[in-house]
This record gives C-alpha cells, sequence and structure tokens, in this order.
C-alpha cells in the first residue's frame, strides 16, 4: 500500500501527493438541524482509511455524497481527478462500489448467483470467476434466496459482489454490524485478500477498535459534521498515552510539568498522584525524570483516545480563533 503523510492546514486534511482518489473542497451539507462541513480532505489512494467518530456526525451522509446519493449544498467534489456538477455518469459510477450496513431488499426474492448476474450488467469489469470462488471460500450458498440465508452470510454475498465488481473504489458503510465473530473474521481475510490482489482503495465507517486495528492505514475523526484529523493509524495509537506521576509534594514542580506540550487532560487524585492524558509522553517523562519524578505510561482505550483527539482539535480551533 502506498502511505503518505497527511497534514493540517487550518480545516483542510489533503495528501502530501496529488494521487487522491477522491477530493473535497469546502463541501457543505444541511440535514434538518445538523450541518456537515465545510469539508476539505481528501481520500489517499491505494490504502485502507477508516472514518471514525460517533453516531449522527456526518459520516453516513459524508458517503452519500461520495455515491452522489446525496448532493452537497455547496462545496465542491471530485473522483479520480474528475469534478462532476450533477448526477455521476456511469463510466465513473461503475468504479466505485458500495456495501451499506443495511443491504437493499430489491434482491431478497433472489439467489446469490442470480443477484451477482444482474450486478454483472452494471459493471464491464466484474469476474464471475472469482465471484464464484468468493462465495465458495466463505460459505454463501449460490442458489438459495438472499432473504433465506443468514444476516453473516448477506453480509459476506455484498462483500463479495463488491469486489467482483473490480472497483477502484469501495466504500463500506458499518459493514461488520451484527456480524458473529466467525463471520467478522471472513470480512477481514476477504477485504485484506482484495487489496493484496489488485489496486483499490477502500473508506470504512466503522465502530469497531479490532477493525480499525486490522485493517486501516489511516483514520480519519469526524465530530459534529467536521473532520477533525487524519492521521496513520500507527501513529496515532503511538501517540496518545495515559501518564501517571507518583505523589509529589511540591507544587512549583507540578506547575511546571503542567506547562509541557501536548497536555488534554490532568487530574490531581486524592493520594497526591496525577493522571494525564497527553499527546507528547516523551517530553513529560523526559520533564519528569530531571526533576526526579517517576511515571507510569499507558496506552489509551479507543474511546478515550477518540475523546483526546476531540478535544486537542477544539484546543487547537480555539488557539487559532484568538490569532
Amino acid at each position: 500500500m502506498n502511505k503518505t503523510t497527511a497534514h493540517h492546514i487550518s480545516d483542510n486534511y489533503y495528501m502530501e501527493d496529488t494521487d487522491s482518489v477522491i477530493v473535497l473542497k469546502d463541501v457543505c451539507k444541511q440535514r434538518r438541524q445538523h450541518k456537515v462541513g465545510p469539508l476539505n480532505w481528501s481520500l489517499p489512494h491505494g490504502c485502507i482509511t477508516a472514518l471514525v467518530g460517533e453516531n449522527g456526525t456526518g459520516k453516513s451522509t459524508l458517503l452519500h455524497m461520495l455515491l452522489r446519493t446525496l448532493y452537497p449544498d455547496s462545496g465542491e467534489i471530485s473522483w479520480f481527478g474528475q469534478t462532476v456538477q450533477g448526477e455521476m455518469p456511469l463510466e465513473l459510477r461503475q468504479q466505485i462500489a458500495y456495501v451499506s450496513e443495511k443491504p437493499s431488499r430489491e434482491e431478497d426474492r433472489m439467489t446469490a448467483r442470480t443477484a451477482g448476474g444482474f450486478r454483472a450488467y452494471w459493471y464491464p469489469d466484474w469476474d464471475e470467476q472469482q465471484f464464484g470462488q468468493l462465495l465458495q471460500a466463505f460459505d454463501v450458498p449460490a442458489d438459495v434466496q438472499l432473504s433465506k440465508i443468514s444476516k453473516g452470510q448477506r453480509q459476506k454475498f455484498e462483500l463479495a459482489a463488491a469486489i467482483a465488481a473490480k472497483p477502484r473504489l469501495l466504500l463500506l458503510d458499518e459493514p461488520s454490524s451484527g456480524l458473529d465473530p466467525f463471520a467478522w473474521k471472513d470480512m477481514i481475510i476477504m477485504l485484506n485478500q482484495a487489496m493484496e490482489q489488485r489496486d483499490l482503495t477502500i473508506l470504512i465507517t466503522t465502530h469497531r477498535m479490532e477493525e480499525v486495528k486490522r485493517l486501516a492505514d489511516y483514520v480519519v475523526l469526524m465530530h459534529q459534521g467536521q473532520i477533525c484529523g487524519m492521521q496513520e493509524k500507527d501513529e496515532l495509537y503511538q501517540q496518545w498515552k495515559e501518564v501517571w506521576i507518583n505523589p509529589v509534594q511540591d507544587i512549583q514542580t507540578l506547575n511546571w510539568l503542567r506547562e509541557c506540550p501536548g497536555i488534554i487532560e490532568w487530574d490531581d487524585k486524592p493520594d497526591g498522584s496525577v493522571r494525564i492524558l497527553t499527546a507528547d509522553a516523551q517530553i513529560l517523562q523526559q520533564t519528569a525524570e530531571e526533576s526526579g519524578i517517576t511515571t507510569q505510561v499507558h496506552g489509551l482505550e479507543w474511546e478515550e483516545l477518540l475523546s483526546c483527539w476531540v478535544k486537542d482539535h477544539h484546543l487547537k480551533t480555539d488557539r487559532e480563533a484568538r490569532l
């Protein structure tokens, strides 16, 4: 996978190379009481990017704007370097496959084999051999009505059909929702194999920490309709830490430590110890050790890591507004 480095300029999250699959510029969408945007962001080519955030923050709205089933109120979206006004051309749509959290009921009376044949009409690069192999490998019955197979089998059919379409871009909206552990593992295998076999870019929305760990190259955080940041997954997990400081009586030293960069949360405990959440544990440790203070460093759980990321985004935004 070809990794590049994301950088942050104001509210823009672009890749340093120009080979981006999707680029959003000042994209906004108002849906009832919720506003999504303005979004300035690009999706890196040849990678799996996980789009994360709490429910209702705009992830599905963003996916539907990328599919052109929703139109932005303002701004511009380009796909593979092509900007579209109005309906997406067929030749562009044929390069994109989509798997929803809730499969369409239109194919319920079809078998997997029949539904695959129907989809083959829409995708000129459809690989019937690969489709059959995926169904067999992941135990999806080819000649049973889709409404009569299990949810896990149905979702694996959807993934097999999306991969067999040979898209350049695969959009996945909570594809593992409701899957049992065995079906989930099959999904992970299927997606990793697809990435190894061909030039493919995947954007996936997910709430599952293990899914991000097993699949993602990049992580994008959405909060309250805004993109708060994009980072390489490994860097993100290494960045945020929980640091414990043993009881210290010297208030002046503690105040000195408070000035260390990257601190998001400082919690004084009744016994005199301190729990700190920071994006720069190394500097905090070094500063503490120079004063003879013992520290303990731990990684964060996924939910707390995302919370720190959101707080950090708001702090940076507030600082920029004051300048």
